[in-house]
């Protein structure tokens, strides 16, 4: 069964990349984007790291450089390439490193294959499926943002396929109903009260969906819909880029010195709205929930219609009442931890709590999420001016 999963993951992540030329797997536009082969190496890392070097009798490493130049964000496992220097890594080669998870594949199956495992390898195990799960939906919007910089705006088959796949087949949980533009117009009323948040119950969830408690929350209306194109050309329309009015301090000044007028991807020319896809340059389909927005269109948005982003607890108590899975939510949470949350020892710890501070929470899943990656507890977060992951908006009151 682990044995299975483990196979069917590290498939996911190679299939995602098997229409890149040599030439898109080096390439690093900004720093919050890696590079393909880096993410193809760091995920191979994270197991060679904390499985085969602690667990496996008598395993040598592929290659002790790969130490460095894998790991991302851990202080516990030593120096690393910065961040913004992955892009400068044209060694190793790509080839190099499809032998480096060949390698690592190979005594992984061999010890899956040699003895059951205990509580710890197992735990241990599932977050590294779940770790490589992550990138792979980082693969996604990297390849996109590497495409959808290049002036020849090429289409991307291979990621095209899989994002047909994900909506014919509803297969982040959520069902083939999520993908219909044509939803009830209506709010959803939730009456204030005690409310649990929180994972519970079995399967894997990330510590920072723990633990269970009570929230209070006040009479709110939340949208059953996501903002549409169409919707968001309105604001862009009604000068939305140029009223301070609307815009936290931080936003406006990330508008005036960005000179933002749309959302990503999104290019005007000859007067019409044009949006970059894994397709290529095509119109922009107004009957689409909005995609690629930071926190601060988001919320300048909500503004703009006299409502506001929903918290997160907000999001999660209404969940059951409307299809989500689209779009990555911003809410209005900053990023904390829940009361009783404790970090790991050690550099499995550094997972989640260190990122703590000077983020936004978003609720849901995307398009390009990973099968049997999702739930309403998932909390992920970012920054608030990114927006080169799917993110889209839903409204409240």
């Amino acid at each position: 069964m682990l044995l299975q999963q483990y196979r069917e993951v590290r498939k996911h992540t190679e299939m995602i990349c098997s229409g890149l030329l040599t030439e898109d797997y080096v390439v690093q536009p900004i720093v919050d984007v890696s590079p393909p082969k880096w993410h193809l190496g760091h995920t191979t890392w994270f197991f060679e790291t904390f499985f085969l070097k602690p667990f496996g009798e008598n395993y040598q490493e592929f290659d002790p450089d790969y130490n460095f130049v894998f790991n991302s964000y851990y202080e516990t496992v030593g120096a690393r390439v910065i961040r913004t220097d992955r892009g400068n890594l044209s060694r190793p080669g790509v080839e190099d490193v499809y032998r480096y998870r060949q390698y690592v594949d190979k005594a992984m199956e061999d010890f899956l294959n040699r003895k059951s495992l205990n509580d710890n390898e197992t735990e241990i195990l599932i977050l590294g499926l779940n770790h490589e799960q992550q990138h792979q939906e980082l693969l996604c919007t990297d390849i996109k943002y590497i495409l959808g910089n290049n002036p020849l705006f090429p289409s991307y088959t291979t990621l095209s396929s899989l994002q047909m796949v994900a909506e014919s087949s509803g297969d982040n949980g959520i069902g083939p109903e999520s993908f219909s533009p044509f939803v009830s117009s209506e709010l959803i009323r939730i009456s204030e009260g005690i409310y649990e948040v929180g994972f519970s119950g079995a399967g894997f969830c990330f510590d920072n969906e723990l633990k269970r408690h009570k929230v209070y929350l006040q009479n709110y209306s939340i949208s059953p819909a996501l903002v549409t194109n169409k919707e968001y050309m309105e604001f862009i329309s009604a000068g939305g880029y140029s009223d301070f009015r609307y815009w936290h301090a931080d936003g406006w000044e990330w508008v005036k010195t960005n000179q933002v007028r749309s959302p990503m991807y999104w290019h005007e020319i000859d007067g019409e709205w044009l949006n970059y896809t894994y397709e290529g340059l095509i119109p922009v389909q107004e009957n689409e929930p909005l995609c690629h927005v930071s926190f601060y269109e988001a919320a300048a948005y909500a503004s703009w219609k006299g409502m506001r982003l929903p918290t997160e607890f907000e999001w999660e108590v209404a969940a059951d009442k409307f299809n989500w899975g689209q779009r990555w939510e911003w809410t209005e949470s900053a990023y904390l931890p829940y009361p009783g949350f404790t970090k790991a020892p050690g550099a499995i710890g550094e997972y989640n709590g260190k990122f703590m501070v000077n983020q936004m929470v978003l609720r849901g899943a995307s398009e390009v999420t990973s099968p049997q990656h999702s739930r309403c507890t998932y909390r992920n977060f970012f920054q608030p001016p990114l927006r080169w992951q799917f993110t889209g908006i839903r409204l409240a009151k």
